[in-house]
C-alpha cells in the first residue's frame, strides 16, 4: 500500500474542508483543482507543500466563516444537499472532519518520524 506525502494529506484535508463547509453547506468551490485531485481514492502525489498549505489556508478560513456562525442548535440539523437531507446532523459532520485530521495526523508524524525527525510531540502539545 503507497504512503501519503505530507503534502497530499494537507491538500486531502483541504478538499474535504471544502467538501463539506463549502460545497455542500453553500454551493461554493473556491479550489476546483482539488476535486479530482486528491478526493476518496485518488492516488497518492507529491505536490507542492507551500501551494498546498496556502490552499488549505484559504478553504478553513472561508469555512470557519460559515463554521463560526453556527449555533449549538445548529448541530443537531441535517444537512441539506441538492434538495435531500443528509442522514447525519452536523455535530456528527464536525466529529467526522475532526476524526479525519486525527488519523492524518498520525500518518504524518509517522512520515516525520520515517524522516528521522526528532523531538516530535507525543500530544496536542507540549503545555499538557
Amino acid at each position: 500500500m503507497p504512503v501519503n506525502s505530507i503534502s497530499w494529506i494537507v491538500r486531502h484535508l483541504a478538499w474535504h474542508e471544502q467538501y463539506y463547509w463549502l460545497t455542500r453547506a453553500q454551493g461554493k468551490i473556491l479550489i476546483p483543482e482539488l476535486i479530482n485531485q486528491v478526493g476518496f481514492g485518488k492516488p497518492a502525489s507529491s505536490p507542492p507543500l507551500k501551494k498546498m498549505i496556502s490552499y488549505w489556508e484559504i478553504i478553513t478560513h472561508n469555512a470557519n466563516d460559515y463554521l463560526f456562525r453556527m449555533k449549538e442548535s445548529d448541530l443537531l440539523e441535517n444537512m441539506v444537499v441538492k434538495g435531500k437531507e443528509l442522514p447525519f446532523n452536523m455535530g456528527t459532520m464536525i466529529s467526522r472532519v475532526i476524526y479525519h485530521y486525527w488519523y492524518h495526523n498520525g500518518e504524518m508524524q509517522a512520515l516525520r518520524q520515517l524522516m528521522g525527525h526528532s523531538d516530535l510531540p507525543e500530544f496536542v502539545s507540549d503545555d499538557i
